[in-house]
């Protein structure tokens, strides 16, 4: 009988300790996760909203305008899920892994290279009000919500920036908002945990017209000829990792929602 009780008991500690540990992983969430919809066997002709999504990932599937209508439902479910927290914790733990085991110079010069939105600040927010993506992009109605200065941090970002600054990184923010947008960005940059940085580069209106592949390798390629070593430089977009001036090595961060070329 003892024994029985024993085996009971044992069961229920692993059943609330389960689901203590599930409590924990949503302590920080972006924004409350939406009842679940779109699953990935959703299909588009001859292929899931899964794979579509891989091809994305991986670079496959470029130029892309919107989200295929029947992978909306999907992508919001992603993004505000448990997965999208996870793969981009796999991410930043490997881009941390990386800079641990650099020998640094120590001389103030080896920097790392950190996007803005969906990188360092997340729009989730905005996005589970508009859409995940199946519409064109609005431009007027996202820059309504940048001018809020409301944007959360990504979790996984904010704690490996903070690792990136301990060892003696020094951090650089190049982004595709505007120069106009400076003030609100560098706000809510400290109001969302990055407290400082070396450099907060922002699109000048001499790069109108032009790809952010050609801004941002622009941008990078002055930071080299200043002196700086780019060790590292993460992104969502490829954009931000293509091109030259790249940095000794990149990571990109999963985001299904947009394509930027």
């Amino acid at each position: 009988m003892a024994f029985l009780l024993l085996l009971l008991f044992l069961a229920a500690t692993t059943v609330t300790s389960h689901s203590h540990a599930s409590e924990l992983s949503f302590l920080h969430q972006i924004h409350l996760l939406r009842p679940q919809s779109g699953a990935a066997g959703d299909h588009l002709p001859g292929i899931t909203c899964l794979s579509w999504r891989l091809g994305v990932e991986t670079n496959n599937i470029v130029g892309w305008i919107t989200v295929p209508g029947e992978c909306e439902g999907y992508v919001g479910h992603y993004m505000l899920g448990q997965q999208y927290r996870e793969d981009s914790k796999a991410v930043t733990d490997e881009a941390f892994l990386y800079a641990a085991s650099l020998k640094l110079a120590g001389d103030g010069n080896d920097i790392w290279i950190f996007d803005i939105d969906e990188t360092t600040l997340s729009n989730l927010p905005y996005y589970a009000s508009h859409g995940f993506g199946a519409q064109p992009f609005n431009a007027t109605l996202f820059n309504k919500w940048v001018l809020e200065g409301k944007a959360p941090a990504l979790p996984e970002s904010l704690k490996l920036y903070r690792k990136l600054r301990s060892l003696g990184i020094k951090i650089v923010f190049i982004t595709g908002r505007t120069e106009d947008q400076r003030t609100v960005t560098a706000n809510n940059l400290k109001k969302a945990g990055y407290s400082s940085w070396l450099k907060l580069i922002l699109k000048s209106s001499s790069y109108s017209g032009k790809t952010a592949v050609f801004y941002k390798s622009s941008e990078r390629a002055k930071l080299e000829k200043n002196g700086y070593r780019i060790i590292g430089n993460i992104g969502d977009q490829w954009s931000d990792l293509l091109g030259t001036n790249t940095g000794n090595r990149t990571f990109k961060l999963p985001d299904p929602m947009y394509y930027i070329s």
